[in-house]
This record gives C-alpha cells, structure tokens and sequence, in this order.
C-alpha cells in the first residue's frame, strides 16, 4: 500500500459525491487491514482561509479534484481494490490540511 496512492471509490452509495479516495496512512502501518483515506470531489476549491488549506486541490489524471479531509475515514484493504494513480506530488498540501484539520495547525 502507498501512502497518497488514488483509489476508485468502490462504495455505490457515495462513488457519485466522491469518485476517489486518496490512501493517508504511513506505509509503516501497512500491515494493518484498514487504511485511513481522504474522498476527493470535483468541485470549486476553497480560497478562503483556512479552508483553501484543509481542502487543497490536487490533479489526477490531468482533472482537478478538491480534497476533502473534514471527511477523513477509515476503510478495509478489501473495499480498495488496486490504486489507479497517485497525488505523492502533493504530500505537502496534503500533510498540511491534515495537521490543521487534527491539530489547529
């Protein structure tokens, strides 16, 4: 599993809200089932502060996708299926919405 891998949502119920989910969790917690995920959405970005940094946008596959971290979760190894590309060029903007979202800062 690689931390900032992209995932098709497999999830009928919100695969139309949210297509994709970037995997979060260390790579050093690979061994464990579940892998905490953020969905991603195609909307707008937030400019606004501090939204614009919770919520950045990253690319995927040439398409913009706003991050959603207020909507951080944890999943099984088995509702993620194979990864379709990844947003490691991001890990900053990612890395950060995290700690202000869990820490203020």
């Amino acid at each position: 599993m690689l931390q900032f891998a992209v995932y098709l949502n497999k999830n009928l119920r919100s695969r139309s809200s949210f297509p994709m989910l970037v995997d979060v969790q260390s790579e050093l917690l690979k061994d464990l089932e579940t892998r905490v995920v953020i969905p991603l959405v195609k909307r707008a970005a937030f400019t606004s502060f501090p939204l614009g940094l919770v919520m950045p946008m990253v690319e995927v596959e040439g398409e913009a996708y706003m991050l959603m971290t207020p909507q951080l979760a944890g999943v099984s190894l088995a509702d993620l299926g194979p990864h379709t590309g990844t947003v490691a060029a991001d890990c900053r903007a990612i890395s950060t919405a995290m700690d202000i979202l869990l820490r203020g800062f």
